[in-house]
């Protein structure tokens, strides 16, 4: 699949899962920004490694909870590459407890932090995507959204928010050649799933029909196939990447 000629968006795009999305998309053949809140170093460290393997690539830090952060970091590289062809709404957090004990704090950051973010970026591309008359929107769900999970009602409600969000705006957009799907991933080994992944221990690969934990690169190449022309005809959908993890049979 090439992307050449193409430029990216992606938020939350210095580690784990969403680096990988960075590589992928700079690999296709796309300019790629990504949105980074704290981690200068490895922003900066993931700037030069890109740029070295020959690719154009741009950070931005800034509050994706923010709107006009959104805002001017969208501007940014429409100032840099003139156009956005791909946004990817990656960035998220957990802060899970249960509900008794959960903090309104808590609460609102998850939300403003996964969900919230999804409205500032989306309004902010929405418009130059119309008038281009293409886009590509991935938003980075969760098979949270579908399980419930003790201790996380914060992020499965972000989760679920998005896939809702995700199919509203898919039709909103789908006669402007602008397409809208969501990715749910399912237990993906990066430092954000780390305490789960301990917690559960040994026992998790038997719940997951694949017998292993995902990795990052699984998760990009769903998001390689939806940024692409080859899903041109898939809009307001949301691709599981679990392993058939939510498949039940277990």
């Amino acid at each position: 699949m090439s992307l050449e000629g193409k430029t990216a968006l992606v938020t939350g795009g210095s580690r784990g899962i969403g680096k990988s999305i960075v590589w992928a998309l700079a690999k296709a053949g796309a300019k790629v920004a990504f949105v980074y809140q704290s981690s200068k170093e490895a922003a900066d460290q993931l700037v030069s490694d890109l740029e070295l393997d020959q690719h154009e690539a741009l950070a931005i830090q800034a509050d994706v909870k923010d709107k006009d952060a959104a805002d001017a970091a969208v501007a940014q590289v429409l100032e840099k590459w003139e156009k956005i062809d791909i946004l990817v709404n990656n960035a998220g957090i957990i802060r899970d407890t249960l509900l008794a004990q959960m903090s309104p704090q808590q609460w609102q950051e998850v939300i403003d932090t996964n969900l919230t973010s999804v409205y500032n970026f989306c309004q902010a591309v929405t418009r130059p995507m119309m008038s281009a008359r293409y886009g590509r929107i991935i938003n980075m769900s969760s098979v949270a959204a579908e399980f419930g999970n003790s201790g996380q009602v914060n992020y499965a409600s972000s989760k679920a928010g998005m896939i809702g969000f995700t199919r509203c705006l898919a039709t909103e957009l789908a006669r402007r050649g602008v397409t809208v799907n969501a990715v749910a991933p399912g237990f993906i080994e990066t430092d954000m799933t780390e305490a789960v992944r301990n917690l559960a221990g040994s026992e998790l690969k038997k719940k997951i029909p694949a017998r292993r934990l995902g990795q990052p690169d699984d998760v990009a190449q769903a998001v390689l196939f939806l940024a692409g022309d080859g899903a041109s005809y898939v809009t307001g959908q949301t691709i599981s990447v679990d392993g058939g993890l939510t498949l039940g049979g277990f």
